[in-house]
């Protein structure tokens, strides 16, 4: 489905045509978000404005090309205004996206008579711009350094690169970021009006990613992957030589486009989550590959197990088990990690037909270094097919730089011709990409729990997630374990990360032994990666408290993830459907014993409050269904 977007007439022979002025306006369509763009002290500079309160204080734009920064004394032109209003389906937090704006197209001449232009988008729940420069054959070297200058007192949720996109936040404020700290995208930020924003980009592609650096000033600057750190996580899989020739900076042929930076502004979390800023900004996916968009027939959401985290034996026996184990719980998947490269092809496909028996289908695991050749990534692609093996995944891509970038293209084009859903891990996060390819289905660029046995506690962490790194879309966490990885939180705490931490290929850390065997059993079976529809309750505090309502169908899920600290709610069921009557089953802490839980059951309509107590790192989960009447 192609964006309805409304040019007026001419627009292409006025582009150009230079009517000088000191600013340029663009409102949200409810009038609620402003965008400006001006010349200050003779450069380029923007602010952003929500209710008339300060988003984005002033903030110059630095688009650098061939090292002469097009932004410097350089001239606007006459803005070109025009709209986009459309629906289309999405996947994850809900299943029908809106994308309605106001954009213009700024034609700007540089002070080296460079022509470009900067694109702005401003949405009823964020703002975008991005740089456009024409160019022929020639290659040229792209480079930023545009400013995101945060109101005085924000406060900031961030994690740096050592371990490239799986770190734990940290929360400051704005004035406590020493210059040049690092910060990862999603950056999100409490205003001191009370409202939410959060900066990251959109659709990138044929680009390096971005990440932010702080100036120790209250501001962060824009910075590609080739200046970025080398990671943890990249110096365990890559070489020095890698490091070296990934830091220099990528040359583009012909037309530049930077991906869309973006805020997603709101005047609570729930606007934020329930953002679709980063696929509205990223086109819609190939007719050709896709021809049914998200509903092409290969493509299918659903539930896995994975032998990695909780025991299992690795062999083709094993995971035969795996899958029959997976067919009883009801999960379409099992995903089997690395150890499978040491079979045949005939074990993998007896492994694929006895799957099948089971109502299961195979992912298998492979490493990014052994797909990076193209003739060496179709062959591994075509022999999945071949065999039947519906998904990969796909990891060590835990690298920002364009060769990097142009690789998750690749190898989403590439699966795509062969009928193979993708998940990515070691990787960055994601962009809108969902959108565009409908065949990734998850990745990860999230701190899951493979950090068990490295990480102090979950349940600030847990709680922060949902509004920092899960606002850029799908993350791959490999949620719920019972056993020694869960740390502090308790079972019902567990439970709750499958319903909140969003993935359209939900892949369970657990044993599914021990899934089969917990009280949450017949819960766990109903839930799904991807909703209809998520509210996120009033009550929530990021770092403190997440609490989702999901619907999938005509059930309903209340999911509560909790901090430190105990705690006790009253918490409405507005979000139930009027005039209905709901079986509840209710999974809650048990005080005395955090690696157990409660089961009870409750009758609910929406005019109904349901007591809430919460151990600290506890949880609680109701699931709705609809009663007959």
């Amino acid at each position: 489905m192609m964006e309805n977007i409304r040019f007026s007439p001419f627009f292409v022979f006025m582009l150009f045509h230079f009517n000088l002025s000191a600013n340029v306006v663009v409102n949200s369509p409810d009038g609620k978000i402003e965008f400006k763009i001006s010349v200050v002290e003779q450069t380029i500079s923007y602010s952003v404005n929500f209710l008339k309160n300060p988003v984005i204080e002033i903030s110059p734009m630095h688009m650098i090309l061939d090292g002469e920064d097009l932004c410097d004394h350089a001239e606007l032109g006459r803005a070109e205004k025009y709209s986009v209003d459309e629906k289309y389906p999405t996947r994850g937090v809900h299943s029908l996206a809106i994308n309605r704006c106001n954009g213009v197209k700024i034609p700007i001449i540089a002070k080296n008579n460079t022509k470009y232009f900067i694109e702005v988008r401003t949405y009823n729940d964020g703002v975008a711009f991005r740089f456009i420069i024409p160019g022929d054959h020639q290659c040229r070297i792209p480079d930023e350094a545009t400013a995101f200058n945060l109101p005085t007192s924000s406060t900031v949720w961030y994690h740096d690169f050592y371990w490239h996109y799986e770190g734990v936040h940290l929360k400051k404020d704005v004035s406590e970021i020493g210059k040049e700290e690092w910060a990862a995208l999603p950056l999100t930020y409490r205003l001191p009006s009370g409202h939410y924003a959060a900066i990251s980009e959109a659709d990138l592609r044929n680009y390096a990613g971005l990440a932010l650096q702080a100036d120790g000033r209250g501001g962060f600057t824009t910075r590609l992957g080739h200046t970025q750190p080398s990671s943890y996580p990249f110096a365990h899989d890559y070489t020095l030589e890698d490091a070296i020739r990934l830091s220099k900076i990528a040359a583009i042929e012909g037309n530049i486009t930077t991906p869309w930076r973006t805020v997603t502004i709101g005047a609570d979390l729930n606007t934020l989550v329930n953002s679709n800023l980063l696929t509205n900004l990223s086109p819609p996916p190939s007719n050709v590959l896709f021809p049914n968009g998200l509903e092409t027939d290969w493509i299918r959401p659903g539930r896995s197990v994975w032998a990695w985290l909780d025991g299992g034996e690795r062999t083709t026996e094993g995971m035969k088990e795996f899958s029959r184990l997976a067919g009883e719980l009801g999960f379409e998947y099992n995903t089997v990690d690395a150890f499978w490269s040491r079979w045949t092809d005939a074990q993998i496909k007896d492994l694929v037909d006895y799957s099948a028996k089971q109502g299961v289908k195979i992912w298998l695991w492979q490493h990014g270094r052994n797909i990076q050749n193209r003739d060496e990534r179709r062959q591994f692609f075509k022999r999945c097919h071949d065999l039947g093996v519906v998904g990969v995944k796909l990891d060590a891509f835990s690298n920002e730089s364009k060769e990097f970038i142009d690789l998750y293209q690749d190898c989403l084009k590439d699966a795509a011709e062969f009928k193979l859903m993708v998940n990515f891990h070691g990787n960055n996060k994601p962009s809108g990409e969902s959108r565009s390819w409908p065949n990734e289905m998850t990745r990860e660029g999230i701190r899951g729990l493979e950090y068990g046995r490295n990480q102090d506690a979950w349940a600030v962490h847990n709680t922060t997630l949902p509004f920092t790194r899960l606002l850029a879309g799908h993350g791959d966490y490999t949620p719920v374990i019972f056993g020694e990885r869960r740390l502090e939180t308790t079972w019902a705490h567990q439970v709750a990360t499958a319903i909140i931490f969003t993935s359209p290929v939900l892949i369970f850390g657990a044993n599914p032994n021990s899934l089969l065997e917990n009280p949450a059993v017949n819960v766990i079976k109903d839930i799904h990666g991807s909703w209809d529809e998520t509210y996120v309750l009033p009550i929530s505090e990021v770092g403190e408290l997440a609490a989702f309502a999901r619907r999938k169908g005509d059930t309903w899920f209340l999911a509560i993830l909790n901090g430190e600290a105990a705690k006790r709610y009253q918490v409405p069921l507005t979000f139930l459907e009027e005039g209905n009557w709901y079986e509840g089953t209710v999974l809650s802490d048990r005080a005395s014993n955090p690696a157990s839980l409660k089961v009870d059951k409750v009758f609910s309509r929406s005019t109904d409050d349901i007591p809430v107590h919460l151990s600290a790192a506890g949880g609680f989960v109701v699931r709705f269904k609809k009663t007959k009447q």
